[in-house]
């Protein structure tokens, strides 16, 4: 190895690998996590309480007074609130450490006192954003841990104010049915607008063939690609909670978790569709650039082909042979040798326009239907 080649490695910087090699089972946060905040919703029997959670003292409090607790976590900076909340539950730190480091794809995992369910949100501010939503769901209990503050639970923060309806007077395992179901249905309008951007896209093609349409339908594909790998093993871990025979969920419950599962089958072939119609659309832009091209090339081969038999024309009259014999060009000592040969040149350019008109290959009024001797 040359020295240069050393010093070149030398000056590279190296990865950071702290988090790589840490123990199991540590929980470390990301240096450029957000402060957390946890807020607790408390629920039961007709009654509700929402509180900012400050210690754990105050959480055990609410559990004695109310019989479902909801702890949502935004920001992951607090690692020792995390820990504390993970001795008050009996969460265990293999799942804490998951939920921490958001990496994690859609997963369910049964640790016997509690369930640990992983999935991705969906953010569209200007451009595709997942965002990893970790939730335990225990007796009595649910916690949810998100990246940053604000998410599509503000209907079920409501419904739960309220104080009435099926969900304030069911159970933790019914609430975290609900925290799913609003996770998957605001899916929905982000799908739904793939599918307008996409009939957009085919319009520009048609109108255009600029390398911005090119680009947008790369965009496009690179966010039903993202989409696709957030949704697809959410169906999986959907089957698998739906599937289990783990005392904290109800037989009630999983029937509405039968119906969160077939709405990620929904999304899947959506998603799948839109995403053979923008390979679709793909083609059918580089088609189109091709056949412009192609168009282009035949009126500059017409042209041409009309102008070679006039060059030749043109520069057998420059000759100047000696016209003293008869065998050497005698139209040049004709008085209308100039205008023969302009009408010479005129009537092959009409010969060569008439017999491309006849063969289909100009001034066509069907582009798509040529000539069957063409």
């Amino acid at each position: 190895m040359s020295k240069r080649m050393r010093k070149r490695r030398r000056n590279k910087p190296r990865p950071n690998l702290t988090n790589r090699y840490r123990p199991p089972g540590q929980i470390l946060s990301h240096p450029h996590a957000q402060e957390s905040q946890a807020r607790l919703i408390a629920y039961g029997n007709g009654r509700c309480a929402e509180v900012i959670l400050q210690d754990t003292a105050q959480l055990q409090r609410l559990r004695q007074e109310y019989p479902n607790i909801w702890v949502d976590l935004a920001g992951l900076r607090n690692v020792a609130l995390i820990e504390d909340l993970g001795r008050t539950f009996g969460l265990h730190p293999l799942a804490l450490e998951d939920a921490v480091n958001q990496h994690q794809v859609a997963k369910c995992e049964d640790y016997g006192t509690n369930i640990f369910f992983v999935l991705r949100m969906l953010n569209l501010n200007g451009q595709l954003e997942t965002e990893q939503l970790s939730m335990f769901i225990g007796s009595g209990f649910v916690i949810t841990l998100q990246e940053i503050p604000g998410d599509c639970f503000e209907p079920v923060r409501e419904r739960l104010r309220r104080g009435k309806g099926k969900l304030a007077e069911s159970t933790a395992d019914f609430l975290a049915y609900s925290l799913l179901d609003a996770i998957i249905d605001s899916y929905f309008p982000i799908v739904d607008s793939f599918a307008d951007q996409l009939d957009s896209m085919e319009d520009r093609i048609i109108r255009s063939t600029s390398l911005q349409v090119i680009d947008a339908i790369h965009v496009m594909r690179n966010n039903l690609l993202l989409s696709r790998r957030a949704i697809r093993p959410l169906r999986d871990a959907l089957g698998q909670l739906q599937r289990s025979t783990t005392p904290m969920i109800s037989d009630e419950t999983r029937l509405f978790l039968r119906d969160c599962f077939d709405h990620s089958i929904q999304l899947i072939e959506l998603l799948e569709t839109y995403r053979e119609l923008c390979a679709d659309l793909r083609e059918y832009h580089l088609s189109s650039i091709s056949y412009r091209m192609n168009e282009i090339m035949k009126v500059l081969t017409v042209i041409a082909t009309i102008f070679i038999p006039l060059s030749f024309i043109a520069s057998v009259y420059g000759m100047n042979f000696n016209t003293e014999y008869p065998l050497n060009m005698p139209e040049l000592n004709w008085p209308g040798g100039y205008a023969f040969a302009l009408a010479l040149m005129a009537l092959t350019a009409l010969t060569f326009v008439i017999y491309f008109w006849r063969k289909g290959w100009i001034w066509t009024t069907d582009r798509n239907q040529t000539r069957p001797d063409a």
